[in-house]
């Protein structure tokens, strides 16, 4: 059984799966079509949502110490923490910004390199069966399933909010009770649905179903939507920028930099979904290091761009507990028209930001249902579309419903730290195939190696650190759901364990 447990799959063995012709997907990418993938997925909540929360903080209804950020509970302990919520990092929100582009840029690099030597789908899950073994390659990939689709309830809470505030700004209000989640940390649990983000997942979820072609065309389109009403907002707000907004610059010190950059992670997450789609990349080994890069790139600028902008034309204070901060500041400062302008490309950006997760969830379901470790209905695909249906769309109801009913900081808190954690292995997985095959071609070679990806370990375990404990929590408990379902399942079925065991006759 030990041996099972850590007993990984070659890379040779992961590429011949992959061409099986009754599971193999059809080859359509190239590195503009990666980079824009990467651009929707990263641009979407993150700057018209979380923007907000980071910079104001949040306050829970109820004072717990497992509402605190980890790190303050292990420097002050449980009796002396501020329990009340977590502090914002206020107009730093910037430098949050900034400094978690640079952790995302570290755990590119690994991925990059991976993603030249292994173009399957599955991501880090596929990278780390590889390298890490069977039990930890199924622990990833139970971690990717709860990022990826965490991420989109929260962009579907999101998306939500600014349908409303599109719809507010012609004189149509939407009832409560069918555009809010039914929990909120600050007002609890009340009979609401989130009817638009249930209905947009669906919608997606039909698209992707149909192609992957077609889905990354409309993706491409919305990208460029969305980069265009970001531009009208950073020009157009700029010259209402008032000084004084900015100071204090860091009311609560480096700990609301940390704090603001555990929660504004969630942002920039979308990257390693490019890594998913590669076995859809015409030539992954080129186009797949520079998607990833190039993607991370574009959006690092955007996005301190913007937090620049927001923070400067309105009190940060504003935004607590605010999902559509963008909306408020420009009808706050009298930019109603290009209040509605922004809002369109908000929503087109969560739109593409939803239709990018989705793939990569499926993709992940996809890639361990071949693998045996999940039933083998997630691993058809459609006789004519060559999408794997069935995992998209169960992917897409797994989604759905629980978008109706959490709010965005619980969701956005989950997909962090489980994020953090592919990251982590993704890392020492580039680590652990330079010394197990260090003659492997790779098109793509992270450089210095081994001091690039430690302290890429090192940087995520430091942002995990400012998640609060009940998402510590939250996560033990998905991952020990996950293990009892590989002991009780997964490793009986293992495709892997089929193979050697009629290799062994």
């Amino acid at each position: 059984m030990g041996s099972q447990l850590f007993r990984t799959k070659s890379i040779d063995r992961l590429i011949a799966d992959s061409e099986d012709p009754q599971r193999r997907l059809r080859k359509t990418l190239g590195v503009l079509t990666l980079t824009a993938l990467g651009v929707g997925a990263i641009i979407g909540t993150g700057i018209f949502i979380l923007t907000g929360t980071a910079a104001a903080g949040e306050v829970v209804q109820e004072a717990s110490w497992i509402k605190a950020p980890l790190l303050d509970v292990l420097l002050h302990g449980k009796d002396t923490v501020n329990v009340m919520g977590r502090p914002g990092a206020g107009p730093a929100i910037a430098l949050s910004f900034l400094g978690v582009a640079m952790v995302c840029a570290l755990a590119g690099l690994c991925y990059a390199e991976l993603a030249s030597m292994i173009p399957i789908a599955g991501s880090a899950y596929t990278y780390t069966y590889a390298t890490l073994g069977e039990l930890v390659a199924w622990i990833i990939g139970w971690d990717l399933i709860l990022e990826y689709a965490v991420s989109n309830m929260a962009v579907a809470v999101g998306f939500s909010a600014y349908v409303d505030s599109l719809l507010q700004s012609f004189g149509i209000h939407l009832p409560a009770s069918l555009a809010t989640p039914a929990y909120t940390p600050q007002a609890g649990w009340h009979l609401n649905f989130n009817l638009p983000g249930f209905i947009v997942v669906m919608l997606l979820t039909w698209l992707l179903v149909k192609g992957i072609k077609e889905s990354a065309s409309a993706n491409s389109i919305m990208v460029g939507v969305k980069l265009v009403a970001i531009c009208i907002f950073i020009f157009a707000a700029a010259k209402y920028i008032q000084p004084a907004n900015w100071k204090p610059f860091m009311p609560n010190g480096w700990q609301g930099v940390l704090t603001g950059g555990s929660i504004v992670f969630f942002t920039y997450i979308g990257f390693d979904s490019v890594s998913t789609a590669a076995e859809e990349c015409k030539n992954p080994k080129r186009d797949l290091p520079l998607g990833i890069l190039f993607s991370l790139l574009i959006c690092a600028f955007f996005y301190v761009a913007v937090a620049i902008v927001l923070t400067g034309i309105q009190p940060y204070k504003i935004f607590l507990g605010d999902a559509a901060p963008v909306a408020t500041a420009l009808k706050n400062i009298g930019l109603g028209s290009i209040q509605r302008i922004v809002t369109v490309g908000a929503l087109t950006g969560m739109i593409s930001s939803l239709l990018v997760f989705q793939l990569g969830q499926a993709r992940v379901w996809f890639a361990m249902s071949r693998d045996g470790l999940l039933p083998k209905m997630f691993s058809n695909v459609h006789p004519t579309h060559r999408t794997p249906h069935v995992a998209t769309w169960v992917a897409g109801i797994f989604v759905g419903i629980p978008a109706g009913i959490f709010d965005i900081g619980t969701l956005a808190d989950l997909s962090n730290i489980g994020t953090l954690f592919a990251f982590v292995l993704v890392s020492i997985s580039v680590l652990v195939l330079r010394r197990t095959q260090p003659d492997r071609p790779r098109s793509f070679r992270v450089p210095m190696a081994w001091l690039i990806a430690p302290l890429s370990v090192f940087f995520c375990f430091i942002l995990m650190a400012g998640l609060p404990v009940e998402n510590w929590i939250r996560f033990i408990v998905w991952l020990a759901i996950g293990l009892v379902i590989y002991f009780t399942y997964s490793r009986k079925r293992s495709q892997l364990r089929d193979v050697e065991a009629t290799e062994s006759r």
